[in-house]
């Protein structure tokens, strides 16, 4: 298509995945409290205040219990309209990405398709399942945080602050989970083989493990072993399927060519020789006609 029909048909689909956006999001801002509660209700649950804090000096303890607050007028409105806009672009992907994907698919060969699609396809559990384990150790993180608070002391937590706290980790847990289909991609585009993916097992645990301990907050070794100890199976596992993927090519290249592929070409070039020879030799011997006309490689002088 020409360059205006390619924009006109971004323009196009862009309207759409916004719309998409724009009606999800509306639905969501009904239901962003229960939005807000499933997300903080895990954390409350390990260090809730299920007291006052006068109850609990009058009793003498020593425990330490955190709150939700919010701070300002317009907090609890701003906070609203930036979970039910999260909310949208989540839940409205499916539109969204459908939406990229009809713009781009006419341009990719039927090999490209079928790898972004592969990718799609396993990349999006990965993330889930990156986004799930974050979920499941944000209650032990937030209860190993809470104790470095002194002893009768309310933990005041803004509810924004541990939002986007959230909302990170999810984030980074998701996107780690992404590891092994990128080192799969890159083997089976051949830039890097499985033996040589193998052979970095030692830096790579060392990396997972550093990177684990650095990319969550809490200082216990069970939240960051709940985040190295998937990422170091995933790894293996991609190190797995890029060996079994080098032995099908190496079979694959042994075995040749199909009937319905094409054969390489040798374009080793070789000594031919004074070309007028070898010109001569090739060209067809001239041709008498009875009627004494002279024919050059079955051609008259007017042909």
């Amino acid at each position: 298509m020409p360059l205006a029909e390619h924009l006109r048909e971004l323009r196009n689909r862009l309207a759409k995945a916004v719309v998409g956006i724009l009606v999800v999001t509306i639905v969501a801002a009904f239901f962003y409290k229960d939005i807000v509660e499933f997300f903080t209700d895990p954390v409350l649950s390990s260090v809730g205040c299920e007291q006052s804090f006068t109850e609990l000096s009058k009793e003498g303890g020593d425990e330490v219990c955190a709150r939700i607050v919010l701070n300002g007028l317009i907090t609890p409105f701003t906070l609203a309209l930036k979970v039910s806009l999260m909310a949208g672009l989540v839940l409205a992907s499916p539109v969204w990405l459908y939406q990229l994907w009809a713009f781009i698919a006419p341009g990719l060969h039927k090999h490209e398709r079928k790898y972004s699609m592969a990718f799609v396809g396993i990349g999006v559990p990965l993330f889930l399942g990156g986004a799930f384990f974050a979920y499941v150790t944000l209650p032990t993180m937030a209860s190993v945080l809470i104790e470095f608070s002194p002893s009768d002391t309310d933990n005041l937590l803004p509810l924004d602050e541990l939002i986007d706290l959230i909302v990170r980790m999810v984030l980074i847990f998701g996107l780690s989970f992404e590891l092994p289909l990128v080192l799969s991609m890159l083997n089976l585009t051949g830039a890097v083989t499985g033996k040589r993916m193998l052979s970095w097992w030692r830096a790579m645990i060392l990396g997972i493990t550093l990177f684990s301990a650095i990319i969550t907050p809490s200082t216990d070794p069970l939240t960051m072993m709940a985040l190295a100890a998937p990422i170091w199976i995933l790894y293996f596992a991609a190190c797995g399927f890029s060996l079994i993927n080098d032995k099908r090519r190496a079979r694959v290249a042994a075995e040749g060519p199909g009937d319905d592929e094409a054969s390489d070409l040798d374009l080793t070039p070789e000594d031919i020789g004074d070309v007028e020879q070898v010109s001569a030799a090739r060209a067809l011997p001239e041709q008498a006609t009875g009627e004494g006309e002279r024919r050059l490689n079955g051609y008259d002088d007017v042909t």
